[in-house]
């Protein structure tokens, strides 16, 4: 029996998990077993799971789509380790990364942990830029791992392992589309389980390499929020409607701009600010100018979603739904 099951949902992205792969093969700390689950893909990657089969312990399984938690339950019942990693599969593992994890959870004084997440120096620009809006403070408050959470550390399923039997205890992951890690790790906590956050256990993250493609996963996002406060009443935060009083203060200062153009200039403060930070946090000029339209679409997509949402579901008592069902990976 491996320490650890490393399971990774993958859906049409052989490329990525490809890199991904390749990563977990130059770990220097090695016991531990991979769980790929095809998640009614149409590019499969089972020619690539065999390929890798003799460098470390790999199985493939394949199911009909059913969403990310889903095809991570599936995973987690095929697992034998004492430990349960989840990874998307478009992230990259530094060679130390199991070790780390091993380490810091040979105490076991936690039932679950997770790590932030970084842009690999080899992305390219507008994945690095995606990634300065996906975790800068400036955006969404650094509570995406790179510091703990005001209250409690919530772990997200990009980088987040579980105790087996914490696991299992839970149910695993619902069936919410997007939204589903934060479920997990608030059902976790209300059970009386701990969350660690492992800064060292960081991984490099893709993320999406285009806006358009960007826009809809944070639109989503921001209707994940609501979702997730009716599920879990109380989760619901003051700074979780930043973005759409950031969607509101810029459309009251293009109306303001019809009685008086010079409103218009208060629309060059926030860029300016977001490219200095930019700079400071890159050290790219040309990613800190991309960070710009990058940290936008964030506010603008969340923005816009979590108000849908908020109307939707507290006002017009709607059921829990989420956008571009049809297109969201096109």
């Amino acid at each position: 029996m491996p320490s650890f099951s490393i399971i990774i949902p993958v859906y049409n992205r052989p490329d990525e998990l490809s890199e991904l792969l390749e990563s977990i093969a130059v770990q220097t700390y090695r016991d531990f077993e991979v769980i790929i689950v095809e998640d009614g893909s149409e590019t499969k990657s089972d020619n690539l799971a065999a390929e890798y089969s003799s460098r470390f312990p790999i199985r493939y399984i394949y199911q009909e789509n059913s969403g990310p938690g889903p095809a991570r339950n599936t995973g987690s019942k095929e697992a034998n380790g004492r430990w349960l990693i989840f990874l998307d599969s478009d992230c990259i593992l530094p060679e130390d990364y199991m070790a780390i994890v091993n380490r810091e959870t040979s105490s076991e004084d936690f039932d679950c942990f997770g790590g932030p997440d970084k842009p690999h120096p080899q992305f390219n620009t507008i994945q690095k830029a995606i990634g300065y809006a996906m975790s800068s403070v400036l955006t969404t408050g650094g509570i995406r791992g790179a510091i703990e959470s005001l209250d409690r550390f919530y772990p997200r399923s990009y980088n987040l392992g579980v105790r087996n039997s914490v696991f299992f205890s839970l149910g695993g992951f619902s069936t919410m589309r997007f939204g589903e890690d934060l479920d997990f790790s608030m059902r976790l906590l209300k059970k009386g389980y701990s969350t660690e956050l492992i800064r060292e256990a960081f991984v490099f993250h893709k993320r999406r390499n285009n806006f358009h493609s960007f826009f809809k996963q944070v639109y989503n996002s921001g209707i994940a929020r609501i979702n997730l406060e009716i599920r879990h009443k109380g989760s619901l935060k003051a700074v979780h409607w930043l973005p759409s009083l950031f969607v509101i203060g810029h459309v009251a200062i293009l109306a303001l701009a019809f009685y008086n153009p010079l409103f218009l200039l208060l629309l060059l403060v926030v860029p300016g600010i977001l490219f200095f930070h930019a700079l400071y946090e890159t050290k790219e000029l040309k990613t800190a100018l991309w960070a710009i339209p990058a940290a936008f679409t964030q506010s603008f997509g969340y923005g816009l979603g979590f108000l849908e949402a908020f109307i939707s579901r507290k006002i017009l008592k709607e059921e829990e739904f989420h956008a571009f069902g049809k297109n969201f990976y096109k």
